[in-house]
Order: structure tokens, then sequence, then C-alpha cells
């Protein structure tokens, strides 16, 4: 036995009932649940991921449940022991929540980047401390909105804007050229997310005239899976085209979109594509292939550090996305920095949640926050947040 060892796997989903936005005129207002785990060695030494899930009408507790049974072959394994424990955890009958392995891959990453005494991003790599920030809207009320929003954001800092709205074609390319009119001239760089919404026709419509306005790129125009329908596009415009990457994740499928030549760059996102053992395999895919590998960073500061580490190990990731759904952005500067602190620089701090059933109000605009923790009999700050505790 060694101090490296396996001895406690926690897992929380927390809930906190705050305002809720949506990124499509068909979405509900999404609940967005914490999903955390605390792996910790007989040593004592401790590594801690999370990953969000993204649900309408209640919280979810599909991804807490989906690691229960997972959590046994955990206990006594090496924590040094990363693509073993990838490997062995993998399931060969039917599809489980992403973020399950994604989670356990994450913290263990941590918890040996905290054993070398080095930031999880010099352990990766380290390319580089510092990355561009863009800014990432929600579904707003109308065309003047982004128009108002996007003038507040050029005030934090922020040179790139990220455009969810309603993810129809005419109402979306309204906004986009009410925000250009407006905005065009002034440097600042500009994208639209359709959220796999539209089909062939209207994805071609979007990019040709988003090509005319000069975006940046076009993201998720069709399903992740359409790849024939993502090299036709490809072949008729001149605009950079990326997937959602909430779909295709795996690296051997990755690889099929690669070579069908479907995207301009690659999109994953390491809480959900299995963590940073697979991410990093698709990375150094595109790489091969002379591609960038755009990574979601977004939502709870501990979803965001997997990313951002992985980020700042490579240099062929373009910039980080800063979900700013308040007029408060996150990183004034537009830049997120890496500090050297071991580890992913992340702890899990602050009330620990119950387990108990949740008692929660639907009403929006409260500031309540459930945050996760050790511990299974402590309680939960507020009675309106979510927590479902799986020890």
């Amino acid at each position: 036995m060694s101090d490296l060892d396996i001895e406690r796997v926690q897992v929380y989903a927390v809930g906190p009932e705050t305002t809720r936005y949506t990124w499509a005129s068909d979405m509900a207002d999404q609940f967005m649940t914490h999903n955390v785990i605390r792996i910790t060695t007989r040593g004592g030494l401790e590594g801690i991921a999370a990953a969000a899930s993204y649900t309408d009408h209640d919280f979810d507790r599909s991804v807490a449940e989906t690691l229960r049974p997972l959590l046994p072959s955990l206990i006594g394994t090496s924590a040094l022991a990363r693509e073993h424990l990838w490997y062995r955890l993998q399931s060969h009958n039917l599809p489980t929540a992403p973020q399950a392995l994604s989670m356990i891959d994450i913290a263990l990453w941590d918890l040996v980047a905290k054993h070398a005494r080095l930031p999880l991003y010099q352990l990766l790599g380290g390319a580089r401390s510092k990355i561009l920030a863009y800014a990432s809207t929600p579904m707003l009320r109308d065309p003047q909105a982004y128009v108002d929003f996007v003038a507040e954001l050029r005030g934090q800092g922020y040179q790139a804007v990220k455009f969810h709205a309603w993810c129809e074609a005419d109402r979306d390319l309204e906004m986009a050229r009410a925000v250009h009119a407006r905005h065009g001239g002034s440097g600042l760089r500009m994208m639209l997310d359709a959220e796999q919404r539209y089909d062939r026709r209207d994805a071609y419509r979007a990019a040709a005239d988003l090509e005319t306005l000069g975006f940046t790129w076009f993201e998720a125009p069709l399903v992740d899976t359409d790849l024939e329908g993502y090299r036709d596009l490809r072949q008729r415009v001149n605009i950079p085209i990326l997937p959602a990457g909430n779909w295709v994740m795996d690296p051997g499928l990755v690889w099929q979109g690669i070579r069908r030549e479907a995207w301009t760059s690659v999109r994953v996102d390491a809480s959900f594509a299995g963590g940073i053992t697979p991410t990093g395999k698709i990375m150094a895919l595109a790489e091969s292939a002379g591609m960038t590998c755009e990574l979601q960073c977004w939502g709870y500061t501990l979803q965001q550090a997997a990313n951002l580490h992985l980020m700042s190990s490579r240099c062929r990731t373009p910039r980080s996305s800063s979900a700013c759904w308040t007029s408060s952005a996150p990183t004034p500067r537009a830049t997120c920095t890496r500090r050297p602190a071991p580890g992913s620089g992340c702890g899990s701090t602050g009330t620990p949640c119950a387990r108990r059933p949740s008692s929660r109000s639907r009403r929006r605009g409260t500031a309540d926050r459930g945050r996760a923790g050790s511990g299974a009999d402590q309680t939960v700050d507020g009675p309106r947040s979510f927590c479902h505790s799986v020890l």
C-alpha cells in the first residue's frame, strides 16, 4: 500500500437558486447543476474537479448517480494511474453521462500536480501563463439589447464577443447586422453560436452573411454529427466553421471529423469529453492536422479550471470563453492569468451540502449559493439551494 493509493471519494451535485438564462428561443431557462468530486489518498493528498449539467425544469442528479457504481473501482488504486483508470472505467455497454469520467480524470490530474508541487498547466506543458478571453452572451430581448450589451463589454476591456441569440436564422442575422452597424469598425471580433439549431440551407445563408460582416467564426450551425453537412458548408464559404463540441467528443470520432475536413478548428470541453487525458489526445490530433483546438470554458470557476490549464499548456489554443451573463464581467482586462499554485489552483471551500431533499423556490433573481465541500451531514447555505450527495 502507498500513500498515493485512493482511500476516499466524495461527490456532490449542487444547485444554487439564482437567476437563470437560456441561449435559444426553444430552450427553457436552464438549471445549472455543479457536480463536484473530491478524491483523497491514504496520505491525505486531495484532487478536486467539477463538471456542469444543464437541464430544463429541475436540477440534475444523473451525473452524481453515474459516479456511484464507479467509485468502488477507485478505492485502493494508485492516484498516479490516470491512463489505466481512464481506460478501465469506460463503459463498453451503454453510454453514460460523459461528465462522470471527466471529473475523475481531472481530479486525478489535480492530485498528481499537487504531488509534484507544480501548477497543472506547467505539468501539462507550460506554454504560457496568460490567454485572451472573449465574452459570451445569453439570449437577450432584441437586437438593441445586444448593441447596448456589447458597448458595456467593450468598456470592460473585451476585444471579442460571441453571441447566443434565438437560433432562428432571420432574427440572429438581424441582430448580427445591428451589432456590426454600431461596433463593426471598432476592431471588435464577433462570433455567432447557433447551438446546432439550423438546417443546411439556413446555415449556408447565415454563413455567407456573417462572412460579409467579417465575423471571426460561425459556431455550431448544424448538429455535431452532420459531418458531411459541415464539410459541404466549409467548401462553400470562407468564414471559419466550428462544431458545438458537445456530441462528437471521443478522440476516434473527432479524428473522423478532422479527416473529413468538417471543421476549421476542433472544439471540445475537458469536463465533458472524458477529462484531461482524452482531451490532450484530441488536442494532439488537431495539432497534427495543422488545426487549432478551441476549448470551451465557462460556468463555475472549478469547472473552468481544467480547460484553462489545458489552454495554458499548449500553443495552439486560441482563447478562453468568459460567460458574461450579468453586466459585471469576471475578467475586466479580457485576459485569464494562471497563478503558480500547485495543482489546478482551486479548492473546495465554503459551506458543504447536506444529504437531504431539495427545497427550492422557482422565483428568478435570488442569490443564494450552495457550495460543495467535505462531510455528509452538514448544512447547505440557504433554503432554496439544491444538493445531492454520493459518498
